[in-house]
């Protein structure tokens, strides 16, 4: 199946993503590539950090006695892998080797005050200074930004629907502008701001967007939205192209599930992992 329009046309890689004998996919909330082109799939599965290469072919399992509650991943420059967990309230940082590096909050125990990280974080994100953003989440509604090394720097944010509110900061990724976007995906719209928490602009009328992810040669957005749809727009807000069309689909390249998670490898290609019912994860690959 052709998807896609133009030069942002793909084609679906069937059946991509080959498990070793006797495992099954969770839920996939999230997905992310590192330097080697190497595909991170993180679930919520008995292998919640699985890898493999971009063929589909399994390499290994990393953190399988710490992660255990698969939301948010990101890769920096370095192929650092942070895991943000859900209901652990955790971040966790691996180096290249899987080794696990640094700890971000107390697992299992939630944040007393809404003002501290983390209750039921999302996602996390890199600037250029090495500075780090953590979007929390379901319990807290704000945004945490901390040094490199991990020291709480500031926070924003709280419950609401106004502008620099949020409803369910779902994702949160720094363009290479360093603007902060965050999916307030029950608000349905992502909002912006600069790296000191000052609300910049919003794009509202999204479809519950879930995770984004920023072309690196282009000024271009890939965002994965609940409403059973891909979307790519240019960075200005000009939709691109889009499929899944909000229709609940078993057929390849559409979304029998809910699109959560979306990575581009150096390829062009792009991999959506998809939570609800038994969950699943699709190669496009760019034509």
């Amino acid at each position: 199946m052709i998807l896609g329009s133009g030069k942002f046309t793909y084609k679906v890689a069937e059946v991509w993503g080959k498990l070793p004998a006797g495992w099954q996919w969770g839920w996939i909330p999230a997905v992310a590539c590192d330097s080697q082109n190497r595909v991170y799939v993180y679930s919520r599965s008995d292998h919640g950090l699985v890898i493999f290469d971009r063929d589909g072919n399994f390499l290994e399992e990393w953190g399988a006695d710490i992660l255990r509650d698969a939301h948010g991943i990101y890769i920096d420059a370095e192929d650092n892998v942070f895991c943000t967990e859900h209901s652990t309230h955790c971040v966790y940082k691996f180096n290249r080797h899987g080794e696990l590096v640094m700890t971000l909050g107390t697992p299992g125990v939630p944040a007393e005050r809404d003002s501290d990280p983390f209750n039921l974080p999302t996602d996390l994100a890199i600037a250029s200074t090495g500075e780090f953003f953590v979007s929390d989440g379901y319990g807290n509604k704000r945004v945490h930004k901390f040094s490199p090394e991990g020291e709480l720097l500031l926070s924003w944010g709280e419950s609401g629907d106004g502008l620099g509110q949020f409803a369910l900061p779902h994702c949160v990724r720094v363009d290479k502008y360093d603007r902060v976007w965050v999916c307030d995906r029950e608000n349905d719209r992502i909002q912006i701001f600069d790296t000191g928490g000052n609300f910049l602009t919003e794009w509202p009328g999204l479809r519950h967007p879930d995770t984004i992810f920023f072309d690196p040669n282009e000024d271009v957005v890939y965002i994965a939205e609940m409403e059973r749809q891909v979307s790519i727009y240019t960075l200005g807000g000009e939709l691109i192209t889009r499929w899944g069309g909000g229709r609940e689909s078993d057929r390849p390249g559409e979304f029998l599930a809910y699109p959560h998670g979306i990575w581009m490898d150096s390829h062009g290609d792009l991999y959506v992992g998809e939570v609800g019912l038994d969950g699943r994860i699709q190669k496009f690959v760019r034509q």
